[in-house]
């Protein structure tokens, strides 16, 4: 058994802890990768883009949308999962190093306290990457990674709503609400 394997709980770090972190990580000559995103429902596209961006440096940051965030540029209805739930299975990934919230619609602030080496983004995500000038600036890159297509959190959640509608699966008793009425 290796003792040093880190918990989820070790990676999520708030803005400061990931500045003191990322100085560490410069002064050792490593190189920090940042991404950003809701990763509400994650799936295999997920997955396929966390390890291909932890694969362009030494170390990846993933700068997660808080719940406010992700109500600003989505709807009410989102995101599905908390921040605080979303942010311990991605810190359970071993391609990620570290999870930091932003409150803001987008992550320009956070990547301009910590100008990591390398910024990737999705290649939908071509025509527009935020913070990409800040880490330019700085002698860092922007990588664009491929997107895994069939996966989408959207398309999962249409699937689970197509599947069940109105009669979604009730936890408790593994039955649908129809099944369920009249017993307590």
């Amino acid at each position: 058994m290796r003792n040093n394997l880190r918990t989820p709980e070790s990676k999520i770090l708030n803005r400061d802890a990931m500045a003191k972190e990322r100085q560490r990580l410069k002064q050792a000559g490593r190189t920090l990768v940042f991404t950003n995103g809701t990763f509400d429902i994650l799936h295999p596209g997920h997955v396929k883009y966390l390890d291909w961006a932890r694969r362009q440096g030494d170390a990846l940051c993933v700068g997660l949308n808080s719940d406010k965030s992700v109500k600003s540029y989505k709807d009410d209805r989102r995101p599905i999962n908390p921040q605080t739930d979303r942010a311990r299975v991605l810190a359970a990934l071993e391609c990620v190093d570290y999870v930091v919230t932003f409150d803001e619609p987008e992550p320009d602030k956070l990547i301009e306290l910590l100008v990591p080496d390398v910024l990737v983004k999705g290649k939908d995500w071509a025509h527009y990457v935020s913070g990409r000038e800040i880490v330019e600036k700085h002698g860092g890159r922007v990588a664009l990674a491929e997107m895994a297509e069939g996966h989408s959190t959207s398309g999962i959640i249409k699937k689970i709503l197509d599947a069940y509608g109105s009669s979604a699966p009730c936890a408790e008793h593994g039955m649908d609400r129809k099944q369920t009425k009249g017993k307590s």
